[in-house]
This record gives structure tokens, sequence and C-alpha cells, in this order.
């Protein structure tokens, strides 16, 4: 009688452990988690220099940027919506800063500002024309994406603006305590912000609910049109944000920078667990989907993988997190 006992007991103990282990990776951050730890794995099997102290500061320092643009991102997607323009309007926002400090002599804290201001207007702009035109964000912000980058062009005559104040590379090129990299305090800063507002404030919820059920939210009581111009305001400052650091990095306001980043910052956003179809995800798994992007370019540079390659191995993951994630969800 004991022995039958003590079978069902271990019957019930596999069968508790077989449903937490599927409750586990019905969570996609905790998919993308294990994800990212077994591809660290592998290119550390594969490359020996991949685990050096050094190679991580690369990795962290190299992640930075699209790890911030994809916190804009991830604003956006949640409520249902995309930004296609984060590309340009980084590279706008980073060439006017350039031509801020180059051409009318404006001490570089204060480029910064007019950088971050006219990154969070563009944004403003892709709102209001969204939520009161109700055009698709798609259209806009691809028409978006083209009209920065065509006055940063404008302005520049398409040559690079050199000349910055030397205290500026500090941003993009120096370290707090001589170990970490600024781009790597400037992005966990951004994250802790983000993690705030989307968690602990008003904002964050009514973000998660439009791109949940948006008719409900409109029907109590909250404005809606409001609440889905902020992510495009978000997106836009956090763009600014990737155009000062990038500047900073280059010593100089480039007008072709950023082209291709915000297919990055979506598949970070993605990679990290967030529903394409809005009101889903978390930010620390889209800071989680970034890193894994960073890793896995890493990793396949050490190995001597070409870069085409790498654009086909970026593109299979990203169909396999969508189909997971879908899977996931039903």
């Amino acid at each position: 009688m004991s022995d039958v006992n003590e079978i069902k007991n271990q019957k019930l103990c596999y069968r508790n452990v077989r449903m937490k282990i599927s409750e586990f990776y019905k969570e996609p951050m905790m998919l993308t988690l294990t994800g990212f730890i077994l591809l660290c794995i592998v290119m550390g099997i594969f490359s020996p220099e991949f685990f050096s102290a050094s190679n991580m500061s690369n990795v962290l320092r190299q992640v930075t940027i699209n790890a911030i643009l994809a916190v804009g991102m991830t604003f956006v997607i949640l409520s249902s919506r995309i930004d296609l323009s984060v590309g340009s309007v980084m590279a706008f926002t980073g060439t006017m800063m350039a031509a801020a400090m180059v051409d009318y002599g404006i001490p570089w804290f204060g480029a910064i500002l007019i950088g971050v201001v006219i990154g969070a207007t563009l944004g403003l702009i892709n709102g209001i024309i969204i939520s009161y035109l109700k055009l698709p964000a798609i259209i806009v912000t691809l028409a978006m994406m083209q009209i920065p980058r065509g006055l940063a062009l404008l302005y520049t005559g398409g040559y690079p603006l050199n000349g910055l104040p030397s205290s500026f590379s500090n941003i993009g090129r120096g370290y707090l305590f001589n170990i970490i990299p600024i781009p790597v305090v400037i992005m966990v800063i951004v994250y802790i912000l983000a993690y705030i507002i989307l968690n602990h404030l008003p904002i964050g919820r009514y973000i998660y609910a439009i791109g949940g059920n948006e008719e409900a939210v409109r029907l109590s009581g909250i404005k809606v049109k409001l609440y889905k111009i902020i992510p495009f305001v978000v997106s836009g400052i956090t763009a600014s944000i990737g155009g000062v650091i990038i500047t900073s990095r280059l010593m100089s306001g480039q007008p072709m920078a950023g082209e291709g980043f915000e297919l990055d910052a979506i598949a970070a956003v993605v990679l990290g667990g967030t529903d394409v179809a809005g009101g889903r995800g978390h930010i620390v798994g889209t800071l989680l989907g970034a890193m894994m992007l960073g890793v896995l370019t890493n990793g396949l540079n050490l190995i001597g993988v070409s870069p085409y390659v790498q654009r086909i191995f970026k593109g299979l993951i990203i169909i396999a997190a969508v189909y997971v994630s879908g899977r996931n969800k039903d």
C-alpha cells in the first residue's frame, strides 16, 4: 500500500514540475532569457574570445544605441502601432546637434537639449497625425522616415559635419570609473525610467490598455487620442538620445547615420516578447532582445560569418520569435 502511495506521489510531483515548466515557457520574456543564455553558451564554445572582458564591454557598447531606440519602439508597439522613422530621426537630431555646436557655437549640453526637443517634436507630429487625422502609423512614419533624412542631407549637402568639441566625445567614448562605458550608463537610466513609466504610472497602464482594447479604453472615459500620441513622443526622444551617442562616438554629424536601425529596434522588441498586436510585453524583455541581437552579431563576427549571412540569421530568428509569441498567446 505504501508503494502505491509513493508511486502516486511521484506522479503528482512530476506533473507539478511539468506544469511549472510549461507556465515558465508561456512567459515570452523567459523564452528570450533562455534563448539569450543558450546563444551566449554557443558563441562561447565556437569563439574563446567571446567571454573576454574586452569583448563583453564591446558588446555592451555596441548594443546601447539599438537598445535605447527599442525603448521608444516598445512604447509604440505596446499601443498597437509602429514607428519606422526612428533611424532618420536619430540621424537628423544628431546632425542638428553637430550643427548647433559647429556652426552656431552652442555648448554641447545646449546642443543636446536642442536635439532632444527636435526628436520629441518630430514624435509629436507623428502622434498628432496618427491620432487626430487617423492615418495609418506605418504610412505616417514611413513618410517621416524620408523627411528628416532629406532635411539632414539638405543642410549638410550630404557631407558629415566635423569639428565638434573634444569634451563632447566623453558621452560616446568615455567610461564611468574607468570601467563602465558612458553609453551603457545612459542606457540603464533610460530603461529604469521606461520601467517606472510603464509599470508604475497611469500613463503606462493606459498605453497597455489602448494596445489591448482601444474601444474599451475610450468607453471608459480615457482620452485615447492623447495617450496615442505619447508613445511617439517617447520614441522621438529615445531616437534623439541615440543621436547624441552616435554623434559623440563618431565625433561628427552624419546625415546618413541610422539607416535600417528601425528594423533592428523592432527586432529587439519582438525578440523581447512584446506582442506585435499590442497590449502585451515587458521593457525588460526588450533589453534582453537587444542584448540577444548584439550577442548574435558579435559572436557571428568573431566566428567569421559573412554580414550577408548574418542578416539571414536575424531574419529567421525574428520569424521564430513571432511564431513562438503567437503560439503562447493562443
